[in-house]
């Protein structure tokens, strides 16, 4: 379970330990009437005012109320959020499972790009697992919606170590964006880049 020299692990959200649906998310929103949506979202950095909304810099009545100037449609609060948290599919049990044995060996961070519409939800449906929370999972969580921070911009990977405290050398990341992993790279940290849907706790084996 314990990797050499290795004392910190920082681990994404998206795509590594809850699965992603971005071409069921685009569908929705089509039904809605938001042109051009699939130009705006991607799987791993988000583009416009969805940016906007992972950054904070928005908050989430302003992103419905953009949704519902670009349909031209009076949707409800629900149904925006409905569709918005489509995107998000789940996490597999056995990550969450694993993320508990790496606590015992490791100090476990969440660094992620996400919202305060997909953190809620997902906080609500997919971390909840054997009467344990969110909290339990991380000894510290990174989100871009708080700290008007974005990866792979440097400025959130420095956030993290400042606050933390952490040696880059002793630290090992997980992120399924190579972009993310090569500024967590720069600064030191060894990095593994799993493909979509990949049972990644091999690496812990």
């Amino acid at each position: 379970m314990k990797r050499k020299g290795i004392k910190n692990l920082i681990i994404d959200f998206g795509g590594v330990l809850i699965d992603l649906d971005r071409d069921r998310c685009i569908r929705n929103f089509e039904q809605l009437g938001v042109a051009d949506f699939g130009d705006l979202i991607d799987p791993y950095r988000q583009q416009g005012f969805f940016m906007e909304l992972e950054k904070g810099l928005i908050t989430a009545s302003e992103f419905r109320n953009i949704i519902r100037d670009r349909s031209n449609k009076l949707f409800t609060d629900k149904q925006i959020d409905a569709a918005w948290n489509s995107f998000l599919v789940g996490i597999p049990t056995y990550k969450l499972d694993l993320l508990l044995k790496l606590r015992e060996h490791y100090v476990v961070y969440l660094l992620s790009n996400t919202n305060i519409i997909h953190w809620k939800w997902s906080c609500a449906n997919t971390f909840p697992h054997k009467g344990f929370r969110v909290e339990d999972y991380f000894e510290k969580m990174f989100l871009s919606f708080e700290l008007h921070q974005a990866k792979p911009e440097k400025d959130m990977f420095e956030t993290l170590l400042a606050e933390t405290g952490i040696v880059p050398e002793e630290t090992f990341f997980i992120d399924d964006a190579p972009a993310n992993c090569q500024t967590a790279q720069s600064l030191g940290i060894s990095t593994y880049t799993p493909e979509a849907g990949e049972d990644w706790g091999h690496l812990f084996k």
